[in-house]
């Protein structure tokens, strides 16, 4: 596919799929459209790059569909001032996005592998205002109130609280909660020092984070 071709593609993903998902925000919509997110999903995904569907990424693990993706980033509202943390490089694509919307981007990934992708990808679109982190973000971090904006790209069966301490109060997380086939996309909103306010935006269905705890099931 030639890059006229590739432009022509984002921006009828843009138009067709993001668009009439409720998505309306100039800057957001921008930002999808000049991210050229063919160069971000392995070889031989290429031809699903503006599909409407998770693209597998190795390891069990998927990039989440432009929908999400999209919803994500209008959700966090995020600013030229802002601070953020990624949960889950992945190919650095959601990386790509927020940082040319923030002030700067830590992204932590547990695979090795995929880091070390993602920062090439990032590296050949000149993307310097990041900082990748291979680890596990369910371990313990001292962390406590240094973000504006928190985004986490795969599911977690149950809300890890200790994320959104992580938040400045103003800050804003972004997580997708629940086991399939029902999962909710929330945004936890930090109000003050010990209140944060839950809004309840989506139902979808995602990946789920590695080594993210499971719910006690009751068993007959």
């Amino acid at each position: 596919m030639s890059n006229m071709d590739h432009t022509l593609a984002r921006h009828n993903m843009v138009v067709q799929q993001i668009r009439p998902w409720n998505v309306n925000d100039d800057t957001v919509l921008d930002v999808l459209e000049s991210t050229p997110r063919e160069h971000f999903v392995p070889a031989d995904c290429e031809n699903l790059a503006f599909s409407d569907t998770p693209i597998p990424l190795g390891g069990g693990e998927t990039m989440m569909p432009p929908v999400i993706e999209a919803r994500m980033l209008q959700a966090l509202q995020v600013q030229k001032s802002d601070a953020v943390m990624e949960i889950g490089t992945g190919s650095g694509y959601m990386t790509a996005l927020l940082a040319k919307l923030a002030r700067h981007v830590h992204s932590i990934e547990i695979n090795p592998e995929f880091s070390a992708a993602a920062a090439h990808n990032l590296e050949q679109h000149g993307i310097i205002n990041v900082s990748l982190e291979v680890g596990d973000a369910y371990q313990n971090r001292s962390e406590n109130s240094a973000y504006d904006v928190i985004a986490v790209t795969g599911s977690m069966p149950i809300l890890e609280e200790r994320f959104q301490t992580y938040l400045k109060v103003g800050g804003r997380l972004f997580v997708i909660i629940g086991e399939a086939p029902a999962m909710e996309a929330v945004l936890i909103t930090r109000v003050s020092d010990n209140e944060w306010q839950h809004e309840s935006l989506f139902e979808t269905g995602i990946t789920s984070l590695q080594n993210a705890p499971a719910p006690h099931h009751f068993e007959f």
